[in-house]
């Protein structure tokens, strides 16, 4: 299971294992207090791409399109999250105010997308 959450919210029980998915860290936030088994950097967009977003909802289908693109050439740094997904909620902790349009929607979406194709092959 994946689930997306705000850096600045307090740890809750079902968080699981919690993973920073931004490149920069969040604003004001000290190490101790977020909690995280790691910070994946590599997961995040481009710096180009965040600072060209800006966060933008007008700009956010191109957005999501643009990340979908960086992620599908970079297996090797989001496979370890669909892998950990199989047997554990994990949790992309993110620190974007707008809840519905940022990279960590993105990233759940797109890993959500890769565990179904994963299932049907199986099945």
């Amino acid at each position: 299971m994946i689930r997306i959450k705000r850096a600045y919210e307090p740890v809750a029980r079902g968080d699981g294992r919690r993973v920073l998915v931004e490149r920069l860290w969040p604003r004001g936030m000290k190490k101790s207090a977020l909690h995280a088994y790691a910070w994946m950097k590599d997961v995040a967009p481009s710096t180009e791409l965040r600072q060209w977003y800006g966060h933008r909802p007008e700009r956010w289908p191109e957005f999501r399109r643009r990340s979908r693109k960086e992620l599908e050439a970079n297996e090797r740094a989001w496979s370890p999250l669909l892998a950990a997904s199989a047997h554990r909620t994990v949790t992309l902790l993110y620190a974007a105010r707008d809840e519905l349009h940022n990279s960590a929607v993105v990233l759940r979406d797109y890993l959500e997308r890769k565990a179904a194709k994963r299932v049907h092959r199986r099945s």
